[in-house]
């Protein structure tokens, strides 16, 4: 008996390892893979190069604990580091935020919405305007950020700039800096398009994600400087009494056993939920009519036309975080100017603790943006029409408009139960900080939106990989 189970170990072992083996045996495969792995690490390395003019020291003592705030919310979305205030501070979602413009005045203004049915010519126009209106966002935003760093703590910024270069030479040029290293990031996710493999921006965010969670390790586990902690000199770090208390900026408090034990469960589910509604489908059944040629009969087949449950993927939840960032800035700003408008430091106040208004506004837009991303990437009269000049129909419903309706009544259907999970998963972070008082950079890693943005991107990335094993006649990595 142990004979017979260690063979079937070792043929599952070398089953796997021949799958493996197969994605780097086609050439161009693995010219793809190194080309992203390239572009990633080039991507990782300028994550942490500063910019100049700001101590870098006073900066981090100023920056401590940020990540639960606003700025980490920022950071994780976009790829950036605003806490360091690298090159890349910005990231990509000055980027994202000109494609939610562009996408959006393409639905209501005519000029853009007949360039987006021009086919590829249309699209690579549109992409060009949002290039432009990527370098006008982070030129503003650039100007924004460093401002508030510069300006002394009395008018109302961090005062953190280097004694001698806070003139405007400088901030100039700190602005330049930033909005080139945004532009550079987009120039990489374009690239990765072409000549690598996956989503270039998607890839991008997710490695700035995966990169966080050994922080977000640490702050469960262990702490820079507790008393009565093991020292660990390699790392730096100092092991707690219990290796259960938060550390960092959260709530610092013991979490106990159980709560462990409710993360870990939130953990397992949400990366089940994701692969199943990731991988959801709702089968159409279709026939395809007789052709009698001679003596023969072609067609007459059943199959079925596969919708998505989850249609638009995980953009509505990085479109809608972009877009909740904004209010935090303004209500901010208001605060700043008129001292005595509690209103917008309620407001402020609200919306950058992840508030229960915070959370509805959360809701509201990812139900927005799932109906608006379906409703771009899924046309219903077009699939009617090309099962029409197909031969094959909808049992039940006359090809054409009938069948359009039928489409467009089961995807408005279906994206309703899509965007309920997506909403789900995004309010679980801030539902995890607040009744079980843990850390909100372990909750969003460990389970809500950051998990769901890399599981997302991993199976899209391993389906891509599939898709160039299979052409070539090798199993696929997930194939039984």
């Amino acid at each position: 008996m142990a004979t017979a189970t260690a063979l079937v170990k070792t043929g599952l072992n070398s089953f796997g390892q021949s799958r493996l083996a197969s994605v780097f045996k086609i050439k161009e495969l693995r010219t793809k893979i190194f080309i992203t792995l390239l572009f990633l690490a080039i991507y990782r390395v300028g994550f942490h190069v500063p910019v100049p003019m700001i101590d870098q020291v006073a900066m981090f003592q100023a920056m401590r604990g940020s990540d639960t705030g606003i700025l980490g919310m920022i950071s994780m979305f976009s790829g950036g580091n605003l806490s360091q205030s690298t090159i890349f501070g910005l990231g990509i979602m000055p980027y994202i935020s000109a494609s939610i413009i562009f996408q959006l005045l393409a639905s209501v203004w005519p000029p853009l919405e007949k360039l987006q049915k021009e086919g590829e010519a249309g699209r690579k126009k549109i992409n060009e305007y949002t290039r432009y209106a990527t370098v006008v966002i982070c030129l503003f935003q650039s100007w924004m950020w460093v401002s508030t760093l510069v300006r002394s703590k009395q008018d109302g910024g961090m005062g953190l700039a280097i004694p001698g270069y806070d003139n405007g030479f400088f901030v100039f040029t700190t602005i330049l800096t930033m909005t080139a290293g945004t532009v550079f990031l987009m120039w990489i996710g374009e690239q990765i398009d072409e000549y690598g493999i996956g989503n270039g921006i998607s890839l991008l965010i997710m490695a700035g994600i995966i990169a966080r969670i050994p922080d977000a390790t640490q702050s469960l586990i262990m702490a820079r400087g507790s008393e009565a902690a093991v020292v660990i000199p390699v790392l730096g770090w100092k092991l707690r009494a219990s290796i259960f208390t938060l550390g960092g900026s959260g709530t610092g408090g013991d979490i106990g056993l159980e709560k462990i034990l409710v993360l870990i469960f939130l953990f397992i589910s949400v990366v089940i939920g994701v692969v199943a509604m990731t991988k959801a489908q709702r089968r159409i059944p279709t026939q395809s009519a007789k052709h009698v040629r001679g003596r023969r009969v072609f067609g007459g087949t059943r199959n079925f036309l596969p919708l998505r449950l989850n249609q638009s993927g995980v953009m509505p939840v990085i479109f809608a975080s972009s877009l909740l960032i904004l209010p935090t800035f303004v209500f901010k700003a208001i605060g700043s100017q008129w001292p005595n408008a509690n209103w917008a430091h309620n407001l402020a106040n609200a919306m950058e603790r992840q508030g229960y208004l915070y959370n509805i506004f959360y809701i509201l837009l990812i139900y927005f943006f799932c109906y608006f991303w379906t409703a771009i990437t899924f046309n219903p009269k077009d699939i009617a029409n090309n099962l029409k000049d197909y031969g094959s129909f909808i049992p039940g419903y006359r090809p054409g408009k009938r069948t359009a309706d039928y489409l467009e009544k089961v995807i408005m259907r279906i994206t309703y139960v899509g965007a309920a999970f997506l909403a789900i998963v995004a309010v679980i972070p801030s539902l995890i900080s607040a009744s079980l008082e843990v850390n909100p950079v372990v909750a969003s890693f460990y389970g809500g939106t950051g998990l769901l943005i890399v599981i997302s991107v991993a199976l899209d990335l391993v389906q891509k990989i599939n898709s160039h094993l299979v052409m070539r006649n090798y199993p696929g990595l997930t194939e039984d």
